[in-house]
C-alpha cells in the first residue's frame, strides 16, 4: 500500500508533466492558430469584393490583388501605407490594426477619457481594372461580437460588396448574416444621400423596399442580430468619413 506522501509526489509529479505538454503543445499549435485567423481575415477582405481563395492560397491572393493598405486617422489623414511587402510611410502595417481595439479607443476618447488615437484601415483592391476600396466594422449582435468587411467603389459611396460574421449567433436566425442572400442586399446601395449627407445603410424590419438606396431587408425572427449589424455599419462607416471627404466630393 502506498504511503500518502508516495501518492502526494506522484499526483504532483503527473500534474507537473500533463502542465508541460499542454504548455509545449499550445505553443507547438500557436503559429498555427495563427496562421489561420490570417487566412480568415483575408478571406473576409477578398470575399467583399467578390475574390474568393481558399486559406492555403489566401494569402498567394491577397499579394495579387491587395495593391496597397493605408491607415486614416480620424481626421482623415493618411498615417501609414503599405505597399508592394514594404511599410513605405508610418510605423503601422494597417492589416495589423486590431479594430475591436480601435474602437474602445475612440470609445475612450468621445467620454473624455485617456487614449491612444485610433487608426482605421483601408484596403485597396485591384479586380478587372477596377480599384475598390474595402474597410472593416465590427459591433455587437445578441450573443455576442459580430465583423464583416464592406467594400466601395471608386466613389466610395457605392457599396461593391459586402461580407458578415458572427460568434454565435443563432442559427436560421440572426447566423443569417453570413449568408449570400443578406450579403447581397448590400450591392449597389450607397452611404451618402443626394445632399452628400452620410446616412449609411439601414437595416429595416418588415422590408425595406426593392428601391431604398441606403437600405436592406432585415433578417426575418433576427431583429437584435439586424439591428447590430445597422449600428456596426452606422457607426463603423462614420469612422472613416472624414477620409471620404478628404478623397471625394461627394458633398
Amino acid at each position: 500500500m502506498f504511503s500518502n506522501k508516495y501518492i502526494f509526489t506522484y499526483a504532483s509529479v503527473m500534474v507537473i508533466l500533463v502542465a508541460a505538454i499542454l504548455s509545449s503543445a499550445s505553443m507547438l499549435l500557436k503559429p498555427y492558430q495563427e496562421a489561420n485567423v490570417k487566412a480568415e481575415k483575408i478571406q473576409g477582405i477578398l470575399a467583399s469584393a467578390n475574390v474568393t481563395t481558399d486559406r492555403e492560397h489566401a494569402a498567394n491572393t491577397y499579394q495579387q490583388h491587395i495593391v496597397e493598405e493605408l491607415a486614416v486617422d480620424s481626421e482623415g489623414n493618411v498615417v501609414s501605407r503599405y505597399r508592394n511587402d514594404s511599410l513605405i510611410e508610418g510605423d503601422v502595417r494597417p492589416f495589423d490594426i486590431d479594430i475591436k481595439e480601435a474602437l474602445m479607443r475612440n470609445q475612450a476618447i468621445k467620454l473624455g477619457e485617456s487614449a491612444e488615437a485610433p487608426l482605421w484601415p483601408v484596403f485597396v483592391l485591384e479586380k478587372d481594372d477596377e480599384k475598390y476600396y474595402i474597410v472593416p466594422v465590427r459591433g455587437v449582435g445578441l450573443w455576442g461580437p459580430i465583423w464583416g468587411n464592406i467594400a466601395f467603389e471608386s466613389d466610395f459611396n457605392t457599396i461593391a460588396g459586402a461580407t458578415f460574421d458572427h460568434k454565435g449567433e443563432t442559427p436560421g436566425l440572426g447566423a443569417e448574416i453570413n449568408t449570400s442572400w443578406f450579403e447581397d442586399e448590400f450591392k449597389g446601395k450607397t452611404i451618402f444621400d443626394e445632399q452628400g449627407k452620410f446616412v449609411s445603410v439601414n437595416v429595416v424590419k418588415g422590408g425595406a423596399g426593392e428601391n431604398a438606396p441606403h437600405a436592406v431587408d432585415a433578417i426575418s425572427g433576427g431583429t437584435i442580430t439586424s439591428n447590430g449589424v445597422k449600428d456596426m455599419l452606422l457607426t463603423g462607416l462614420d469612422n472613416y468619413v472624414p477620409y471620404i471627404k478628404k478623397n471625394n466630393n461627394n458633398e
